[in-house]
């Protein structure tokens, strides 16, 4: 019923609807039993947050903060593959939308979330805007799995030249030797 999701959301214009009815419609899914499929999660993380997130050019507002909180306690591996990925993928500078992705890896996420947050970021070429997020990541302080903490090394050895007078290159590189002292040689 995929087809019929995305038609029902339009229908409803659910991606223009006022941000406080967003958050009585997410507490609406978070009591559904039983819970969403992935593929319908998807659709309607999509369909719920994506052009609010993309289209962010000031700080998102409490209720809209509060919907993506609580949409992402339940649906944050669907969440992630689609609006966090969307988000990092984004052209630009995107100051707004990367501090929210840093505030959700730091308040919402859940620590095999984070982890996947931290794959998305080393998928695409490294960049200004993606290093906080990068860094919120450390900060969470999550036991990274050895191929991931490699790929983060051998990401950060790589582009070194490239972010020489980077200020926010120089904190993750500091976060990493200081936070997985034992694992770098």
């Amino acid at each position: 019923c995929h087809p019929q999701l995305e038609g029902l959301c339009s229908f409803l214009q659910l991606s223009t609807c006022p941000e406080h009815l967003l958050v009585c419609f997410c507490s609406w899914l978070l009591a559904l039993t039983p819970d969403l499929s992935y593929t319908s999660a998807a659709i309607l993380a999509e369909q719920l947050f994506l052009r609010r997130v993309l289209s962010l050019t000031q700080p998102p507002s409490r209720h809209l903060m509060a919907a993506l909180a609580s949409f992402c306690s339940k649906y944050s591996q669907p969440f992630c593959r689609v609006l966090v990925a969307a988000v990092l993928q984004e052209p630009g500078e995107g100051a707004e939308q990367t501090k929210l992705v840093c505030e959700l890896v730091e308040e919402c996420l859940e620590p095999d979330c984070v982890r996947l947050v931290l794959s998305q970021v080393l998928e695409v070429p490294l960049s200004e805007k993606l290093l906080p997020v990068a860094q919120a990541v450390l900060g969470r302080q999550e036991v990274l799995p050895p191929e991931l903490f490699d790929l983060l090394v051998l990401t950060l050895c790589r582009q070194a030249p490239a972010f020489a007078t980077s200020l926010n290159y120089a904190k993750l590189v500091t976060a990493v030797l200081t936070m997985y002292q034992s694992q770098v040689s």
